[in-house]
């Protein structure tokens, strides 16, 4: 499998980066993890517009899913061939009915729908291409779901957004790859059930038996050298920032 990085901001875009989204592609088929905030711009840099074969929505926090509506234009308005083919997207209960409110003006109250086929994302484990994906529940305000990729003997497990949770241990058990946020700093925000801190990311790779950590989702109001920082002090196997347009393989 190959990862790249098209955003990892947290919260908001920052000057280097989009926010969330990850490109995740085996045996041709390209699978994106979240569009927030500026990352469909950054997605052309690495693929076409079209040559997506399937989305995957964490949660619907506009930092994971807002490009969606820019991303409806590009299938539903598409000047050469009329609207695309539906694409798969998974989301969380209500994925369609909180793309179509926020977009506000679809010629229609299906229109979503007619370029994206809806699926609804439980814990559970399922084939989607060439990937065997599992899902789970993890702690945010909204429903939210951590995803572990498999294929060919390796994975990738990505948190999502979330607090400490068990769910999200046995989610990332001896992965090979763990792309785990880290918004808040060790010390300074304590809000259970909402982000992790460096440390707890470290920690939760720790517990998990992850053999390599990379740290995404660092708002830009927070230092993200102390996040690493962090983690290394608590993880012993390889810990790196995800940056732009990196490319990692797994």
């Amino acid at each position: 499998m190959k990862l790249t990085v098209v955003g990892c901001s947290g919260s908001f875009p920052s000057a280097e980066s989009a926010c969330s989204s990850y490109l995740v592609e085996a045996d041709g088929f390209r699978l994106l993890l979240d569009m927030g905030n500026g990352a469909l711009g950054e997605l052309q840099r690495h693929c076409g517009l079209y040559d997506l074969d399937a989305i995957f929505l964490s949660h619907l926090h506009a930092d994971h899913c807002i490009d969606m509506l820019a991303y409806f234009v590009a299938r539903y308005y598409r000047h050469d061939g009329g609207p695309c083919d539906p694409i798969p997207v998974y989301g969380p209960e209500g994925t369609e009915h909180r793309l179509t409110t926020a977009y506000a003006d679809t010629p229609s109250a299906s229109s979503m729908s007619e370029v994206f086929d809806f699926h609804t994302v439980k814990p559970s484990t399922f084939e989607m291409g060439p990937f065997t994906v599992h899902t789970e529940r993890v702690r945010h305000p909204v429903e939210a779901y951590a995803i572990r990729i498999e294929h060919g003997g390796r994975s990738l497990t990505y948190s999502g957004d979330t607090g400490v949770t068990e769910a999200l241990d046995e989610l990332a058990r001896d992965t090979d790859l763990f792309l785990c946020e880290a918004a808040f700093t060790h010390g300074k925000e304590n809000i259970p059930d909402l982000h992790l801190n460096g440390r707890e990311a470290g920690e939760t790779a720790g517990r998990a038996g992850a053999r390599r950590l990379i740290l995404t989702h660092i708002p830009p109001w927070t230092d993200p050298q102390i996040n690493l920082r962090d983690a290394r002090e608590v993880f012993t196997g390889p810990v790196e920032l995800a940056a732009p347009r990196v490319t990692y393989e797994v």
